[in-house]
């Protein structure tokens, strides 16, 4: 089972990811983490792309397709991958097809998580999290049972992510309408999209997937 999750920032498509890990015995690829692994390692890669970073240049598509190819061979990826960060572009999309094809596979689903961005920007903004054991809160959604103190560790310490403000939040919400929800109406075109009510309940949205992934994966996968 080889898929894509879209949708913009905070709208649950690390979350979803892990679970999806679990359930289909397949590995989740963020190119951020990808790139930052072959920069730790040393590989020739990596040193290339750390040049990059490290002048200030953005790392360019053609390094983070080569990266992939690699990743994309592992053991952990025989039964399948989950894509989040990558591609965000429609030029991205075009290379991510020429190197499946060129090593024999295919995209299953591209499975969109649809959310309300009014809504996103009160949910992404509202975060925080124990300065201890990084449990998660929200100003609203989920407080502490007892304010100031972490339900988990009893930690009186939090800490919120720099660019989780408003204004930094709209900002990402509109490079992603500009760069990557051209997506898409590429991938529908391919007649592999499919769209989920991101703003429900996390697990009404895992049973969502699940039923679209459930529906092209081998018997054997969904036993």
């Amino acid at each position: 089972m080889n898929l894509i999750l879209l949708g913009p920032p905070g709208a649950g498509k690390g979350t979803q990811a892990k679970s999806l890990e679990t359930i289909y015995g397949i590995s989740q690829i963020s190119t951020g983490d990808m790139l930052r692994a072959e920069v730790a390692a040393g590989s020739p890669v990596g040193l290339e792309a750390k040049a990059i970073m490290q002048s200030g240049g953005l790392v360019p598509d053609e390094i983070l397709i080569r990266m992939l190819a690699s990743r994309l061979q592992a053991d952990d990826c025989k039964h399948g991958f989950i894509l989040d960060g990558f591609p965000r572009t429609v030029v991205q999309a075009g290379a991510l097809d020429e190197l499946l094809r060129a090593q024999g596979k295919t995209l299953d689903a591209v499975v969109e998580l649809k959310v309300d961005e009014a809504v996103l920007v009160g949910r992404i903004s509202g975060r925080f999290a124990c300065a201890s054991c990084n449990a998660g809160y929200h100003d609203t959604a989920k407080p502490p049972k007892t304010e100031g103190v972490c339900d988990t560790c009893g930690g009186t310490e939090f800490t919120r992510r720099a660019d989780d403000n408003a204004e930094t939040v709209q900002a990402r919400l509109a490079a992603y309408n500009r760069q990557t929800a051209p997506l898409l109406p590429y991938y529908a075109a391919h007649g592999i999209l499919a769209t989920v009510d991101g703003m429900a309940a996390p697990e009404a949205v895992l049973t969502a997937i699940r039923q679209i992934l459930d529906a092209k994966a081998p018997k054997a996968m969904v036993d």
